[in-house]
């Protein structure tokens, strides 16, 4: 849930690199990007683009791990593994699932209040595609 006083930190899996009018990914461990979204008092206070230089090869909870280090506190995501949800519950960040759309309009549900978890099936399957390293 939004936090004013102390604002909040995003990260949101994005397909290409168009900042607020970017769409958000379908896998979240597979997006090139990640933009990392700081609202403070109801506002957009700051906008970043993260390379996401995990996106065909990953270890399991690498990606959680960075988002964390990076000070994120909740990820709006479309669809998500089950893996990936529980290191971000380990962690004590929200996820927020079935978010569609561009990132500007899923930002404003947020801070409205409109914005909640709901299931989302994909498309297509892709666990063949996506390749995880084990960890050592």
């Amino acid at each position: 849930m939004y936090n004013s006083e102390q604002g909040t930190r995003i990260a949101i899996p994005v397909l290409e690199d168009r900042g607020l009018d970017s769409v958000i990914s379908e896998h979240f461990g597979r997006a090139p990007y990640f933009l990392i979204i700081d609202i403070r008092d109801g506002k957009i206070i700051n906008v970043e683009k993260v390379a996401n230089s995990a996106a065909e090869n990953h270890a399991p909870g690498e990606i959680p791990l960075l988002l964390r280090e990076l000070g994120v506190n909740v990820v709006i995501v479309r669809g998500i593994g089950r893996r990936a949800a529980a290191f971000f519950e380990e962690y004590g960040i929200e996820v927020v699932s079935g978010a569609d759309g561009p990132v500007k309009d899923i930002i404003q549900a947020y801070i409205d209040g409109m914005l909640q978890s709901r299931e989302y099936k994909p498309m297509r399957r892709w666990r063949e595609k996506c390749k995880h390293r084990e960890v050592a």
